[in-house]
């Protein structure tokens, strides 16, 4: 009997032990009220051509998983009646819907008849050892008038195969795709704004949204293998002693 209760406990120790780092995770953060990756602008020929770096500005969002968001550049041209658009407007805040975890980019980008508006945004979101990204979510806001038109497209690199969302107003102003796990993804986003002929266009609110699966680490698979082989080895222990 002792020798079966040893068994019994160490088996379940090990188990435990085992599940427990199968669900750790990185230490949440405190979201502060408002993010912003700090972008710095470089103006050329102004106001036509606006052009901002990231020199390695990044920011964490903690939703149902701790996303990190980094790389951060930006860039604004425009043509007729349009206006570029500095970095320095545009604010990046928190965005979290349901499992959904990522950013807004909230600035009233708009455009009148002749105007044509182009900004373009790339950053790299990461997720936390033990997760993977699994899916991307495009939700925007805004108006057109007459002729205008505002839409968002975007493409994916890091995952397996092409991967793009493209957003409208009023048609289209959300979309979805999912992909096989990866743990980096950087995202290449470009708003157009087109007044037309007489129209007027605009948008106030990008926002892009991520959730990801937990994946087994190799270390926690190593414990839960070490676990095994403990029960299996006390199992045939105590069954010779049952025997004898």
């Amino acid at each position: 009997m002792k020798i079966r209760s040893l068994f019994l406990t160490i088996a379940a120790g090990l188990f435990v032990s085992g599940m427990g780092a199968l669900d750790a995770r990185a230490g949440q953060i405190i979201l502060p009220a408002a993010l912003d990756p700090g972008l710095t602008t470089t103006v050329i020929n102004t106001p036509s051509i606006i052009v901002a770096t990231s020199n390695g500005n990044y920011t964490t969002v903690s939703g149902d998983e701790t996303l990190t968001f980094s790389n951060f550049n930006y860039s604004s041209t425009a043509s007729g009646t349009g206006v570029a658009y500095p970095a320095t407007s545009v604010a990046v805040l928190p965005f979290i819907s349901g499992n959904e975890t990522g950013i807004t980019f909230f600035g009233g980008l708009s455009v009148v008849s002749g105007g044509i508006l182009d900004v373009g945004v790339t950053y790299t979101v990461t997720a936390p050892v033990g997760q993977l990204l699994t899916d991307a979510t495009l939700v925007i806001a805004g108006s057109v008038t007459g002729t205008g038109t505002a839409s968002v497209g975007e493409t994916l690199l890091g995952t397996a195969g092409p991967v793009t969302l493209t957003a409208s107003i009023p048609t289209s102003p959300q979309d979805t795709v999912s992909f096989a796990g990866v743990q980096s993804i950087t995202v290449h986003k470009d708003i157009i704004l087109n007044a037309g002929a007489n129209g007027t266009a605009s948008i106030s609110i990008v926002s892009q949204g991520f959730s990801s699966t937990n994946v087994p680490e190799p270390s926690s698979v190593a414990l839960l293998g070490i676990g095994m082989t403990g029960f299996l080895a006390f199992r045939r222990l105590f069954k010779r002693h049952a025997v004898a």
